[in-house]
């Protein structure tokens, strides 16, 4: 049947899930590019590649669901072409071969090559860093490493990532040039754990020499760590980190449980008074830092009273952000031997408890900024509002800073001094210091 598309030979690429995946799917763009090809982000094109999500139900459902949709775009004469590559795709190649035999190729995570051949393009090896960004364009990931050597035992990343691998600090430095050269300003950096990076290759946990790098960076004014992991963190990024104003006061450092019972079983390689005292020494450190962390509920053996000890800590801790999600069932992993043995509804019950305490103590902290003043980006215009991010706050999962866009002018992409006039729990609302 011929395609009623009317954008032929264009590649249309759909990203699922993580910032990770963002950024492979940014590659794959610009490996395309290079070799002449029309390529879109999540608009029409006539060839489709969806990069999919195998991490948690959810995420695999919505891979799947994404998959079935664009199978039948393909029966109906919409679309020519649908590849898929990603986690699912590495994780379960065999089984959606068998299930959904009618897309026209699978390929796993480390298949770029292959999937560029198929799409009819040459894997280009000189292109460091040469990406098609798809976030707005004042930020931009920055994968300092691929996979993870860690043997948590809910997760199943080094299933589908394989081994933790970083990328030596020279091509960062590169990459992080070309980003700047069209004006990105902040760098995100994320791995599956920032804080290995450098083991493999340097023979030493090596982060803090790969920011002395990025700072350097012209143009790029705020770099950003996401994904640390709590046991061996080099404590040496702390110092610089306070040192240096191009490191945002910012860690994303997924703590999972606080239970010494859950952490054991979880195979997380501390204790609840490690954790405590880590926490502590960050913010006696760098005092103004905020802390955005993510807990597991709901996972096998977790009663009412480890719940209980859960929630007495998140509440003594106040952390500044925080995210709660419900223990998934995953197959080939350590967990896995385990029985799910925590209904739905007290999953979903405990997660509901945890952010309905949260999102109190952010209310509480965001009262105590009204009539401070801080440096904010502009992301976006939204309706009436001018919508912006502090150093303390990441894109889409932490707060917004919005500013009245009916008084004033601000250009997206570019810093403003607000001051805070108003604050509700996750939100804040200022005006422009002149």
């Amino acid at each position: 049947m011929r395609t009623k598309s009317t954008k032929k030979n264009r590649i249309n690429v759909i990203t699922l899930g993580c910032s990770k995946n963002v950024y492979d799917s940014e590659v794959l763009m610009g490996q395309l590019k290079a070799s002449g090809k029309d390529v879109v982000h999540e608009q029409e094109g006539n060839v489709v590649v969806i990069n999919t999500c195998g991490f948690i139900n959810n995420a695999k459902e919505e891979s799947v669901n994404t998959i079935l949709e664009y199978m039948q775009k393909k029966e109906d004469g919409e679309v020519d072409k649908v590849f898929v590559t990603g986690c699912l795709s590495e994780r379960y190649k065999p089984d959606l071969q068998k299930e959904i035999p009618n897309v026209d190729q699978y390929f796993g995570t480390t298949e770029l090559p292959g999937l560029l051949k198929a799409l009819g393009a040459d894997y280009k090896h000189e292109l460091i860093g040469e990406r098609l960004t798809t976030t707005p364009k004042n930020y931009a990931y920055l994968k300092i490493a691929e996979g993870c050597d860690r043997p948590c035992s809910f997760c199943a990343i080094p299933i589908m990532r394989g081994k933790h691998k970083s990328t030596p600090i020279e091509n960062l430095v590169t990459e992080a040039e070309k980003l700047a050269a069209n004006g990105v300003k902040e760098l995100i950096l994320i791995a599956q754990d920032l804080t290995y990076y450098g083991l493999d290759i340097y023979k030493k946990r090596n982060l803090a020499e790969l920011l002395e790098n990025l700072v350097k960076v012209e143009g790029i004014e705020w770099i950003r760590l996401h994904y640390a992991f709590p046991t061996g963190f080099p404590m040496d990024v702390l110092d610089i980190m306070k040192r240096e104003p191009k490191i945002c006061n910012y860690l994303d450092i997924p703590l999972q449980h606080i239970s010494d019972d859950l952490l054991k079983s979880m195979r997380r390689g501390t204790t609840k008074e490690k954790t405590t005292k880590l926490i502590h020494e960050f913010r006696a450190i760098v005092p103004e830092m905020t802390i955005r962390t993510t807990l597991i509920v709901g996972y096998p053996g977790e009663t009412e009273a480890h719940f209980q000890e859960l929630k007495k800590w998140v509440s003594e801790m106040r952390f500044e952000r925080l995210g709660c999600f419900t223990y998934s069932h995953e197959e080939n992993t350590h967990a896995y031997n385990l029985e799910d043995d925590v209904p739905e509804e007290i999953k979903m019950e405990r997660v509901n408890e945890i952010m309905e305490m949260q999102s109190q103590i952010s209310w509480e902290l965001n009262q105590a900024k009204i009539g401070q003043e801080f440096r904010v980006v502009i992301d976006r215009k939204e309706g009436n509002y001018f919508v912006g991010r502090t150093e303390y706050d990441s894109p889409d999962v932490d707060n917004e800073v919005r500013i009245d866009a009916t008084k004033t002018y601000l250009k997206t992409g570019e810093f403003a001094t607000i001051k805070v006039t108003e604050a509700e729990d996750f939100d804040l609302y200022g005006e422009v210091v002149n």
